[in-house]
């Protein structure tokens, strides 16, 4: 009965993780969008060999797209790649291609309403596709409800496919034989290293119970930083709204599985004067939520800045434009990568050893610790 629950558990946080992901527009990280929307002419972009253009070209690297964009022309501005569904709420439900917008350039009339993509966002304009500022210089069109499937929820769906596959693959090996073979040889290490160096330290006896999580989440953010790393353009971990539904569900964890002697230490803390009882009790309280807020900013942060430090020394090549400077920042660029791949394996390991670290700490028995004598104690 266990195993169901906690099955069903891990079901409901990957639907969050989607559901949450489907808005990513709303809270992902726009990498100097505020500059580009106040400044920026609608008609012309920076080149791609200055500063302008290198830094919008990053921007646009790092956030979310209703396109599958997979080569470009930059003489012609001719993109080659897949379409990616619009699904919109405004007065009703409207399912249509992003190839109607084509790149931004093309407006959409639904219903008498006018659509126009700005950003990698859809906002409602009027027959000229006028956008509106505020006083920050952000839009201030009205914009529907977006249920899009984007291309990170695209990749998401990928790495949830080829986690099931490879599961799959290493349960049945271990139905005919007790050492795996194939594909089952890689994956074997690492569920070991997850069990025996994650889990079995840092939760104790109860590790099995919360296996499953561990594995889906060390697998899941792994694939997805490498990813990151391929010509796909993908920045699944990069995406602040993935990484706080990755964190949410750590957090959902945590709280449903922690005992009497975790919610004891967090509004009354044993073995201190009743003064700092109630001195430690808010503090306890806010460290619930920094642990997962933590965890979220850890891995979002990390995954960014090496993106964008990859994607920068490439656009120095072009900006410089020399015998030199290419050779050199290319060769950066390789060290960087290869850095990057150590970083993606790291930070799968760093999520996954504190979700387990605070699982841990939740589930933990105080069976050995001496009573509360704090009664005892002088109050200072």
């Amino acid at each position: 009965m266990r195993k169901k629950n906690i099955f069903k558990f891990l079901l409901g946080g990957l639907f969050i993780l989607v559901s949450l992901n489907l808005n990513a527009q709303e809270n992902e990280h726009n990498a100097g969008e505020h500059e580009a929307v106040a400044h920026e002419t609608e008609e012309e972009h920076g080149a791609i060999n200055t500063k302008e253009g290198i830094k919008e070209f990053v921007g646009h690297h790092l956030m979310d797209s209703h396109y599958f964009n997979l080569l470009a022309n930059g003489e012609t501005g001719e993109h080659y790649g897949t379409p990616l569904p619009v699904i919109i709420w405004d007065e009703g439900l409207h399912i249509f291609s992003s190839a109607r917008f084509h790149n931004g350039e093309e407006l959409v009339e639904i219903d008498g309403n006018t659509y126009r993509l700005y950003h990698t966002k859809i906002y409602k304009t009027d027959a000229e596709g006028t956008i509106h500022y505020g006083e920050d210089g952000f839009p201030t069109n009205e914009r529907p409800l977006d249920f899009s499937i984007t291309k990170n929820v695209v990749m998401m769906l990928v790495v949830a496919l080829l986690l099931f596959v490879f599961f799959r693959i290493l349960a049945k090996n271990y139905k005919r034989s007790a050492i795996p073979k194939g594909l089952g040889r890689f994956l074997e290490p690492l569920v070991v290293y997850v069990r025996d160096d994650i889990a079995k330290p840092n939760i104790g006896p109860k590790y099995k119970k919360y296996m499953s999580f561990l594995l889906t989440v060390f697998f899941f953010i792994l694939l997805s930083n490498l990813f990151g790393l391929t010509p796909l353009g993908v920045n699944i971990t990069g995406n602040i709204a993935v990484t706080f539904a990755l964190a949410l569900v750590t957090f959902f964890i945590v709280q449903f599985s922690g005992n009497k002697h975790y919610w004891k230490h967090i509004f009354w803390m044993p073995g201190v004067p009743v003064l700092m009882k109630i001195v430690l009790m808010p503090i306890e309280i806010l460290g619930m939520f920094t642990k997962p807020f933590a965890l979220m900013i850890r891995l979002f942060a990390n995954m960014t800045a090496g993106h964008v430090v990859v994607m920068s020394l490439l656009g120095l090549i072009f900006i410089f434009q020399n015998w030199v400077a290419g050779p050199t920042f290319f060769g950066f660029t390789i060290f960087i990568s290869i850095i990057e791949l150590l970083v993606a394996f790291l930070q799968a390991y760093i999520f996954t050893l504190l979700s387990a670290l605070y699982i841990g700490m939740a589930v933990e028995e105080h069976s050995d610790h001496p009573e509360d004598h704090s009664e005892d104690l002088p109050v200072v």
